[in-house]
C-alpha cells in the first residue's frame, strides 16, 4: 500500500471533505492560540497542516517537529476560513486538518534556510549541501522544467524519425579545440582513453552505417577554463540525418524550438532571421549577436585613413584592422563617470582606450560654423570638419546622441565593442522584445591562429561550399555550410553538413596543415569509411544546459544542473577531484609527481 495518497502540491478545492495521506518535508512552522500550523513541503509544492490540540498524539508529534523533519500526515482536507487564504499557493484555499502524524525522518538544522529567507547563502555552501539546496522550490522547479525539454525534444524526434542510440564514452583523444579528459587504461598500460568532447565523429559513422536520422542525450567532457555558461561536463542534445540540405535540418531544428517555447513558456516565434556571419561581425561585431538590443556598429575605416591620429590611422590603413563607431541614441546623458567605466570594461578584452564624441548640435557641424560646439571630444581637434561631417552623416547621429569608436586589430576591436554594445543596451534598458532567436549562416571554413596557421571555425568535418579544387586553390576563403542557432545573443546550438567524400575530406585536412601520417594516425577510422558509400549528411547539436538556463533565467548553467562543478572544475560534495591510492596507480603504471613547493 502506497504511503501516501497525495502529493502536497496538487491538493486543490476539489479534495474539500476528503480523507487523504500526505508526506513530505516541514518547510516552515507555527504556533498561533495554542494551535500548530505547518506548511508541508514536497515536489509538488506546499500544504497548509492545522494540528489541535484535540487530537493529543497527532498534536505531540508536530510539537516535536522541527525544520526539515519529514512527516506523513492523515487528515480531512477543509476550506480556509475567509481571510486566511493564500493566492501565492496553488493549494492557498484550502488546509488539511490532521487526524494522525507519524514522523518518518528527523532532520539536523540545515546550513541555511530552504524557506523563503534565502538571501546571502553562498554558491559554495549550496554545492556542498547540494541535496539540500535542489530541495527549494525554485531549483526543484528548474529540473522538473529540464525534465519537461528532453521529454519533448524526445516525443519531437520520436515522431519525425530519429532513433536514440547511445554512443561510446570510452574514446580516444582528437584534436577537436579544447583539451581531453584522459582516462589511463590498466590493461596498456601508458595509454590512454579520451573522454569524448562531442560525439562528432561516431554520429557520422552511424549515417555510414544507415541509421539515416539519430538523435542523443549525450554528456560531454571538455578540459577548459570556465565561465557562467560552461562547466567541464555538460549535456548536449545530439543530431544527424542523411539526405536532407542545410534548409531541411534548419527548418527541423527550427520546428522543434518553436513547439518547446510555445507549449512550455506560451512564446510564440515567428519565422527565424538568417544571417551571414560576415553581416553578423559588420554591424554586431559578434557571430551570436543579440538582436533584442536595437543598436549597430558602422565602418568608418576610410574615413579615419588620412586623420592626424594614429589611434585611428595605423588600423585603418592595417589589413588586419578594424576602425568602427557605435553610435548611442540619447547617449549624451551618459556621465564621465560611465565613460571611465566603459574604458575599463572594454580594456577586458584588450581595447587600450574608448574614444567618444558626444554630439550636442549638429547643425553646426553641418553648417561649418563651430564644431567645438556641436561636438564634445578631446579627439575633435585631430579631425577636419570634411571628416567630422561624414561620421555624423554615416552614424546618423542627432543632437543628445553619443558616438563611442574601436580601433584596433579586428579581433580586439570585434570582442571589445561587441560586448560594449551589449552591455550599453542592457544598462540603458534598450532591449525591443524577450526573445529574439535566429540563424547566423555561411560561416568561413578557416580562421587563422596568432601563428598564422589555419583552424577550423568549427571542425575539421565541416563541408565547405565549392570544389575540392577550391579548397585546394584558395581556402582562407571558403565559407563552410555551417549554421549556428542564436538565441539572445547565445549560441544555443550550432551544426553544419558533414564532408561525405574522401577527397574533400584529405583537402580539409591539408589546408590545416595535417599530414596524410597524421590524419591516418587519428583518424583512420573515419577516412576507412568515407570509402564505403558515406551518404550526404548533416546535423546539429544543442546545448541543453545553456538552453534550459535561458528558457527559466537561470544566472548560470550551474543552476539548472543538480550537481554541478565549481569554476575551479571541483565538487564540493564529493570533493572531486580527489587523490587515489598507490595500488590503483601501480595498476595503471602511473607515477605522480610531487607538487614544487612554493618558494
Amino acid at each position: 500500500m502506497a504511503i501516501r495518497t497525495e502529493y502536497c502540491g496538487s491538493v486543490t478545492e476539489s479534495y474539500i471533505d476528503q480523507t487523504i495521506t500526505v508526506v513530505g518535508w516541514v518547510h516552515r512552522r507555527r504556533d498561533h492560540g495554542g494551535v500548530i500550523f505547518l506548511d508541508m513541503r514536497d515536489r509538488d509544492g506546499l500544504l497548509q497542516v492545522v494540528i489541535d490540540p484535540d487530537t493529543p498524539e497527532a498534536f505531540a508529534t508536530a510539537d516535536n517537529a522541527r525544520s526539515e523533519f519529514i512527516l506523513k500526515i492523515t487528515g480531512r482536507v477543509r476550506k480556509r476560513y475567509e481571510g486566511t487564504q493564500n493566492p501565492n499557493m496553488k493549494s492557498g484555499q484550502i488546509e488539511l486538518l490532521a487526524k494522525e502524524i507519524e514522523t518518518l525522518a528527523t532532520s539536523e538544522t540545515p546550513p541555511f534556510p530552504l524557506n523563503d529567507d534565502f538571501s546571502n547563502v553562498s554558491e559554495e555552501l549550496r554545492l556542498k549541501y547540494r541535496f539540500l539546496d535542489i530541495r527549494r522550490p525554485e531549483m526543484l522547479d528548474r529540473l522538473r522544467f529540464r525534465s519537461k525539454v528532453t521529454s519533448l525534444i524526445r516525443n519531437y524526434l520520436d515522431k519525425h524519425g530519429f532513433l536514440d542510440v547511445e554512443t561510446p564514452i570510452l574514446t580516444r583523444a582528437t584534436p577537436e579545440g579544447a583539451r581531453d579528459y584522459l582516462v589511463p587504461s590498466r590493461v596498456s598500460n601508458g595509454e590512454f582513453y579520451a573522454l569524448p568532447q562531442s560525439p562528432q565523429l561516431f554520429k557520422q559513422l552511424l549515417m555510414v552505417g544507415g541509421i539515416d536520422r539519430y538523435y542523443q542525450i549525450a554528456k560531454c567532457f571538455r578540459d577548459e577554463d570556465l565561465r557562467a555558461d560552461r562547466q567541464p561536463e555538460f549535456t548536449q542534445i545530439d543530431i544527424e540525418t542523411s539526405f536532407l540540405d542545410d534548409n531541411d535540418i534548419m527548418d527541423l531544428m527550427e520546428g522543434m524550438t518553436v513547439k518547446l517555447f510555445d507549449e512550455l513558456l506560451g512564446v510564440k516565434f515567428d519565422k527565424f532571421q538568417r544571417m551571414p556571419y560576415s553581416e553578423a561581425i559588420r554591424d554586431y561585431a559578434s557571430d551570436k549577436p543579440d538582436l533584442r538590443i536595437p543598436l549597430k556598429l558602422v565602418d568608418v575605416a576610410d574615413i579615419m585613413q588620412n586623420v592626424e591620429f594614429k589611434v585611428f590611422s595605423a588600423p585603418a590603413t592595417d589589413p588586419k584592422g578594424r576602425v568602427v563607431a557605435l553610435r548611442i541614441p540619447k547617449g549624451g546623458e551618459i556621465t564621465r563617470r560611465q565613460i571611465d567605466d566603459y574604458t575599463k570594461f572594454v580594456g577586458i578584452y584588450g581595447a587600450k582606450g574608448l574614444a567618444y564624441i558626444k554630439v550636442n548640435d549638429v547643425s553646426n557641424i553641418n553648417n561649418g560654423v563651430d564644431k567645438e560646439s556641436g561636438l564634445q571630444s578631446p579627439i575633435i581637434k585631430n579631425m577636419t570638419d570634411d571628416v567630422l561631417v561624414e561620421l555624423i552623416r554615416r552614424t546618423g547621429a542627432e543632437n543628445g546622441d553619443i558616438i563611442f569608436f574601436g580601433a584596433d586589430k579586428a579581433k580586439i576591436v570585434n570582442d571589445a565593442m561587441g560586448a560594449l554594445r551589449v552591455k550599453i543596451g542592457h544598462d540603458l534598458n534598450l532591449l525591443t522584445s524577450e526573445w529574439a532567436p535566429l540563424w547566423v549562416v555561411d560561416f568561413p571554413m578557416f580562421e587563422e591562429t596568432d601563428d598564422g596557421k589555419w583552424t577550423s571555425v568549427h571542425h575539421p568535418f565541416t563541408r565547405p561550399k565549392g570544389t575540392v579544387e577550391e579548397m585546394k586553390n584558395s581556402p582562407e576563403t571558403a565559407l563552410s555550410i555551417a549554421y549556428d542557432m542564436v538565441l539572445n545573443g547565445t549560441e544555443i546550438g550550432g551544426g553544419s553538413l558533414r564532408i561525405n567524400t574522401l577527397d574533400m575530406q584529405k583537402a580539409v585536412f591539408e589546408a590545416l596543415g595535417i599530414s596524410e601520417a597524421e590524419a591516418e594516425e587519428k583518424f583512420s577510422f573515419l577516412l576507412n569509411a568515407l570509402k564505403y558509400g558515406a551518404p550526404p549528411h548533416g546535423g546539429l547539436a544543442f546545448g541543453l544546459d545553456r538552453l534550459v538556463m535561458l528558457m527559466t533565467g537561470a544566472s548560470s548553467i550551474r543552476d539548472v544542473i543538480a550537481f554541478p562543478k565549481t569554476k575551479t572544475a571541483e565538487c564540493p560534495l564529493t570533493e572531486a577531484p580527489a587523490g587515489v591510492d598507490n595500488k590503483q596507480l601501480r595498476e595503471l603504471g602511473i607515477r605522480v609527481r610531487e607538487k614544487e613547493k612554493a618558494e
